[in-house]
């Protein structure tokens, strides 16, 4: 199939500027470059508090593109995948394959090329742990949560597993390993998404219903469980945010303060829960979209940057007999310095 790039403003352009704005504009459109910026920034601060105040460029780099290019090739196939669906919907049909701007073939070269290069970056720059992590998120993104969403509602939940992990991502490429912080990071981004997706899904649920999609605000006409399942994660986020600073990767003053955003973001939840209309949806939806950042940037304020030995001990256990600079269980050195990259 031919790639079709539309020119609407051709008159007032030239036709090689016009083509090169309109290939980059629609391979971001087809990468869903804002929810590939939020997928970097969740790697990136995993990697920072990873690092614990001494990070490496190079690795950090590494780590931050491509985690970045591999989310890109996935969405991408997601919406090859997904394209004769997308049409169908109000909110998807403009977009490039629906279009027709781009051609499937070229969508899927796209998609398969920019994750490779994103793999790759990753091998080569961090660990193969971080690779296959990746690789685990394209695989079960492109294979299993896409194809889930038009058979069951549960294909949130396995999407926000796919959600979860480019935090991890980025703790990995810093520490080797796949320790307790790693699992909070995850943990946190897991939670989150359930009430970002279940909001987004009850606002435009019958838009998902046209296209074939089984969200659970689809099936759930009255929404009690979506309402409920929103309100419940919402308020799990406490908990598991608090778990950074009684763990040690964050300090006092992120527990008070995430608890306080928190407080907010579950209030918006149980609003949410006993109205369920388009209003409360759409707060708790933008709520969701500033609450993240905000807990994230709050945890890069206040990271705790000295590691208790007993941590160390447990971080370095991993990776320790593979690496003769990894310190022992009464050194002061972060765990970070262990994985450095070349």
């Amino acid at each position: 199939m031919e790639t079709h790039i539309s020119a609407p403003d051709a008159a007032n352009t030239t036709p090689d500027e016009n083509g090169k704005r309109s290939v980059i504009t629609d391979y971001l459109e087809l990468a869903k470059a804002r929810l590939g910026a939020l997928v970097v920034l969740t790697a990136f601060v995993g990697y920072i508090l990873g690092a614990r105040g001494n990070p490496s460029l190079w690795v950090g780099l590494a780590a931050v593109v491509g985690t970045g290019l591999s989310a890109f090739g996935a969405n991408i196939l997601n919406q090859w995948w997904e394209v004769e669906r997308d049409r169908r919907m109000v909110r998807t049909r403009k977009r490039p394959l629906p279009a027709g701007r781009v051609g499937r073939r070229q969508a899927a070269i796209w998609g398969v090329a920019t994750a490779l290069i994103g793999l790759a970056i990753l091998a080569l720059g961090t660990n193969l742990l971080t690779t296959l992590l990746s690789l685990f998120v394209i695989l079960v993104y492109v294979l299993i949560y896409t194809p889930l969403k038009v058979r069951t509602p549960l294909n949130t939940v396995v999407g926000a597993v796919c959600g979860a992990v480019p935090p991890m991502m980025g703790w990995t490429a810093a520490t080797g390993s796949l320790d307790a912080g790693a699992w909070i990071l995850g943990g946190i981004l897991f939670v989150w998404q359930v009430p970002h997706f279940l909001a987004l899904a009850w606002m435009y649920r019958e838009d998902y219903e046209r296209g074939g999609f089984r969200m659970l605000p689809a099936v759930d006409v009255e929404g009690r469980i979506t309402g409920r399942l929103a309100f419940v994660y919402a308020a799990a986020l406490l908990p598991i945010t608090a778990a950074l600073s009684v763990w040690g990767v964050t300090g006092g003053a992120f527990l008070v303060l995430s608890q306080a955003v928190g407080i907010g973001f579950v209030w918006l939840g149980w609003a949410f829960l006993r109205l369920r209309n388009q209003q409360t949806a759409r707060r708790l939806f933008l709520a969701s979209i500033l609450y993240l950042p905000a807990v994230l940037g709050l945890m890069v304020v206040d990271m705790d940057t000295t590691t208790p030995s007993s941590q160390v001990a447990v971080r370095t256990a991993a990776v320790a007999p593979h690496n003769p600079q990894a310190v022992d269980s009464t050194s002061k050195t972060p765990a970070s310095s262990i994985h450095r990259g070349p």
